[in-house]
């Protein structure tokens, strides 16, 4: 019976997390970027070549594309769009010449994952990322300052959040700030005046419209993939529901559908991300997994507990609310009839054991995911065996 590919993300020569380290973790592929390239601009043929043939020199092999980040006017479909979509079909065209297949992105507006504490500390010691509405509240209500903010959150929300906003001192409202806005490691951080600036792009875009900008985006770029031979995987909203008065279309099964029905070309699928996923209660993420099929280009597996305000910490791999079994059994279904090795990592994991003392990645540690890598694949291996 045929695996799942057991892959690492890294961020490149900055990255704590070596090569050779990776080479000790039993991941045998790498999913990496060039984060070193602003947003929206080609990437050489030369320097993709470049970076694969750095990864291979370790043994290893570049196997996701994670991410070839979208332009903000593409999303808003404003400015210079066309010609940011000409770069990222020039950015396509490179990166399957070097013999790159799976190519993750995303579609949410503003900022990337969101969280509002980077070291939430576990009961074990460890440390894990957490998102709690009330800082979130925090942040947007008093740092922000959005118009009409506290429209945005239940009244006990709202109230915690002032009562919290008084007894804070000013170093922990930077930190709540600089967490929320953290971003991708090794790309430019951005200041709240940066946030409202780009908050303001969206003042007339609800979800509807991004959904529609979507759309367009992958109509114009699916035909090319599918020449190429290129898989596409978008990433789940991360929280799933929306925040800073941002719409999100990534959040559940239906949306999914609809950008695949909408843009049926067989190049067009999903990063099928459980912790994303699986922040949303009303998610049956066995069944989700079931229903797209063919659909999942590429697996994130990471497990959240939520609680019942919808906070949530980053769980164990094999804890939290997702049942982890089911999904594995799922996508390992799909796997047997897939064409290709579908790639899997452990997305996120605890800084913890000698982590502690490190200065790392915040979710990308090493021992946190190697712990995590290590229990995916005997699940793997025990469901194999079992039989489907």
């Amino acid at each position: 019976m045929k695996e799942l590919r057991q892959t690492w993300r890294w961020f490149g020569p900055n990255d704590p997390v070596s090569l050779q380290d990776i080479k000790q973790t039993g991941a045998v592929g790498i999913v990496t970027a060039l984060h070193h390239v602003p947003h929206g601009e080609v990437w050489s043929y030369e320097e993709i070549m470049e970076r694969k043939a750095l990864i291979e020199s370790y043994g290893l092999t570049w196997d996701v594309v994670e991410s070839v980040t979208i332009h903000e006017e593409i999303k808003t479909r404003t400015g210079n769009y066309q010609s940011w979509i000409e770069k990222y079909k020039e950015s396509l065209s490179n990166l399957a010449k070097a013999g790159l297949r799976v190519i993750t992105y995303n579609f949410m507006p503003v900022n990337d994952w969101t969280r509002t504490n980077l070291d939430y500390e576990m009961p074990d010691g460890s440390k894990a990322l957490y998102f709690n509405w009330v800082d979130l509240a925090v942040f947007d209500i008093y740092i922000l300052q959005r118009k009409n903010a506290a429209a945005s959150y239940p009244a006990n929300v709202v109230a915690e959040a002032e009562t919290r906003h008084a007894a804070y001192t000013q170093e922990e409202l930077d930190k709540i700030a600089g967490v929320v806005m953290f971003g991708i490691p090794g790309e430019k951080k951005i200041t709240v005046e940066d946030m409202r600036e780009k908050l303001s792009r969206y003042d007339n875009i609800n979800a509807d419209v991004l959904r529609s900008n979507l759309v367009y985006f992958l109509q114009q770029i699916t035909p090319l993939c599918d020449e190429l031979g290129l898989e596409l995987a978008i990433h789940p909203d991360d929280p799933p529901i929306d925040i800073l008065g941002l719409p999100r279309i990534v959040k559940n099964l239906e949306d999914v559908e609809f950008i695949i029905n909408a843009v049926p070309n067989k190049s067009n699928g999903v990063c099928f991300c459980t912790g994303s996923f699986g922040a949303n209660p009303n998610n049956d993420l066995p069944a989700m997994a079931k229903s797209l099929g063919s659909r999942v280009h590429f697996i994130h597996l990471r497990n959240t507990r939520r609680d019942a305000e919808g906070n949530f910490f980053e769980d164990d791999h094999l804890g939290g609310n997702t049942d982890m079994y089911a999904v594995m059994k799922e996508l390992l279904k799909i796997q047997q009839d897939a064409p290709n090795q579908i790639s899997f990592r452990p997305d996120h994991g605890h800084q913890m054991i000698d982590d502690l003392k490190k200065v790392t990645n915040p979710g990308y540690s090493c021992i946190g995911r190697l712990r995590g890598l290590a229990e995916l694949r005997g699940l793997q291996l025990g469901i194999l065996r079992s039989g489907l």
